[in-house]
């Protein structure tokens, strides 16, 4: 059985999976999923990218925004608001609050978060098998300018988590810095480095690279493990033609000096890629990339629908297949 480990955070991730599973539906998946956008909100722990994983693949999400439960609705949000609550930024909807009621309760009895998310899954029976990075506290941090001091100014500078930098402020405040806070303690979560160690191929979807895997790989060991793994690493790209597929990559780029390419992105994963995917439009990055001894490959990459997904997903199993035999 083909056994594949899969990087994935977020949106892009989680759809980009769906198409794994169809394209592969015999492999056993392993998907290591990013916990650095975890937040607290009136009390409660959200995993926002454990929950994209977990309800896309269970069937469970709201297609037309990529996040969130189908069918949701917002009472609790509506009364909370009435109440002058904070975080009205955030919304959480109330089936999605079922979720988080969950986790919130089984940590605080003194289960770690892998399992929590295991018995999540148990409901959800997403086809993979789901492992958080970390049971430990790591959170994204953003450090812009202070609301008195300029941009100019590098003693005014505030922190704010990566949610509110991403979800409130739309990443439109330029960011100075992106700190991975407790990545440089934190353990990988039981699972982890065995699901890498064991992979015949190692995945990296069209995630935001900074945000969702480079948390992933921040963790103390991963990327060490990723590099000293025997199976191919193949990676796609999230930028298409200078632009992200979604979302804002291009912020977090720009916040860490990279430029916001296809080669650009693969520059950042070199030290572990054996094999980069970009798009048709991006044909050129490919002797750029391949120059820097990864090899790589232009297919059409974008997600329009499961099929294409699927599509992106067997071009991928055949560059690691192709790096295999080289």
């Amino acid at each position: 059985m083909l056994r594949i480990t899969a990087l994935a955070g977020g949106i892009g991730g989680s759809r980009f999976l769906r198409g794994l599973l169809r394209a592969a539906p015999d492999a056993q998946v392993t998907v290591i999923g990013n916990t650095a956008d975890d937040i607290t909100l009136h009390g409660l722990h959200v995993s926002p990218d454990l929950d994209t994983v977990m309800y896309t693949l269970g069937g469970g999400i709201e297609e037309s925004q990529g996040w969130g439960r189908t069918g949701e609705t917002f009472a609790v949000a509506s009364e909370l608001a009435e109440y002058g609550a904070e975080a009205q930024w955030f919304t959480l909807g109330d089936r999605d609050l079922a979720t988080h009621l969950i986790r919130t309760r089984m940590l605080a009895a003194g289960y770690p978060l892998s399992a929590v998310t295991e018995a999540l899954c148990d409901r959800w029976q997403p086809g993979v098998r789901l492992l958080p990075m970390t049971d430990d506290r790591v959170e994204t941090h953003v450090v812009v300018a202070s609301a008195s001091g300029s941009e100019d100014d590098g003693a005014s500078e505030r922190a704010i988590h990566f949610q509110e930098w991403w979800v409130r402020l739309h990443a439109e405040v330029p960011a100075r810095r992106i700190v991975l806070v407790g990545a440089d303690q934190a353990k990988p979560a039981p699972g982890v480095l065995d699901a890498l160690a064991s992979a015949d191929v190692i995945v990296l979807p069209p995630s935001n690279p900074v945000v969702s895997i480079g948390p992933i790989l921040a963790v103390a060991g991963v990327r060490d493990a990723v590099r000293a793994a025997t199976a191919p690493v193949v990676g796609l790209s999230p930028i298409i033609g200078g632009s992200p597929v979604r979302g804002m990559a291009d912020a977090a780029l720009q916040a860490i000096g990279v430029p916001t390419t296809a080669a650009g992105v693969a520059e950042l994963f070199a030290d572990l890629l054996d094999g980069w995917l970009v798009d048709t439009v991006d044909a050129d990055a490919v002797p750029v990339v391949e120059a820097a001894g990864v090899r790589c490959a232009a297919v059409p990459l974008w997600m329009t629908d499961v099929d294409a997904a699927a599509a992106m997903a067997r071009a991928a199993l055949d560059l690691a297949e192709e790096v295999r035999a080289r």
